[in-house]
């Protein structure tokens, strides 16, 4: 995810000048969302607020405000002809010159952002898991990647993912909050039915996810129901996991089917997942609130 306070932090240090542009208002059909945010320099832009005819128009008023010395100004831009687009809507950028302050109140908006972020504990780091953490690190997500063999993590983790070094997997698992997602695939059938039946036995998983086939599932189920579980849970078990696409068992694409599965989990899930930091309150005197 981008990291708009680090880049504005690097680039004021350098003594580049930087104009930070948020979506102030979006109403109807726009492309991104109000708080959306981007940084434009003299010669570089990172972040987005939607691409397009709208980011060009907001790039090119940026830039005048860094040749002429302006501090504020704001934009009001239907989505219509008039801009060559045609989403309908109607976005109101802000764009200010953004100063030290407004690094700092940056950085605390992606901090409280990073923290509502859902949590998911990825078991296992085999070939396929190391695919998904891959796959997943980019997302808005806090990923825990449990295993206890330290050999099989990859000697440079993804950036935003924490390893876990465990031979007792269930206590992380016990320690998750509420609306957690749980994707088991260890190298062990066994260890994977303890911790997708504990994860179901929870009852407020965002996603329980368990890797293998039909064959599989039904084995863990006739186990659950053995052991006395509730039944209702196994409606919660999404096993085989990234189905939408039979055939294709391909590490890669099995992460990115997944991902999918996840993003829309997490969004039904009474504790939702976290959006972008919301940039639409900072200026260079109020912080975010």
């Amino acid at each position: 995810m981008t990291l708009l306070s680090a880049t504005l932090a690097d680039w004021l240090s350098r003594g580049e000048p930087a104009v930070l542009v948020t979506v102030a208002e979006a109403r109807g059909s726009t492309p991104r969302e109000a708080g959306a945010g981007m940084l434009v320099g003299r010669q570089a832009s990172t972040g987005t607020v939607g691409g397009g005819r709208l980011e060009w128009t907001a790039i090119a008023a940026a830039r005048r405000m860094l040749e002429e010395g302006g501090a504020l100004e704001t934009l009001d831009l239907p989505l219509g002809p008039a801009t060559g687009q045609c989403c309908g809507g109607h976005v109101v950028l802000r764009l200010e010159r953004a100063g030290r302050e407004t690094a700092a109140a940056l950085e605390e908006c992606e901090r409280r952002a990073a923290d509502a972020r859902p949590l998911l504990l990825l078991f296992g780091a085999g070939h396929v898991g190391r695919a998904m953490a891959t796959a997943f690190a980019p997302l808005p997500l806090r990923l825990l990647w449990i295993d206890g063999r330290a050999q099989e993590f990859p000697e440079a983790i993804p950036p935003g993912v924490e390893r876990i070094l465990t031979d007792s997997p269930l206590d992380p698992l016990a320690g998750a909050p509420a609306g957690a997602g749980y994707l088991v695939l260890t190298h062990s059938h066994a260890l994977d039915f303890e911790i997708a039946e504990a994860a179901l036995r929870r009852g407020d998983a965002a996603y329980v996810g368990m890797i293998g086939s039909a064959t599989k599932r039904a084995k863990f189920e006739r186990r659950f129901r053995a052991r006395g579980r509730d039944a209702a849970a196994l409606g919660g078990l999404t096993c085989p996991i990234g189905a939408a696409l039979t055939g294709d068992k391909r590490p890669e694409v099995i992460a990115a089917l997944v991902a999918a599965e996840l993003l829309v989990a997490f969004f039904r899930c009474p504790h939702p997942i976290a959006s972008a930091p919301d940039t639409s309150s900072i200026s260079s005197v109020v912080t975010c609130s």
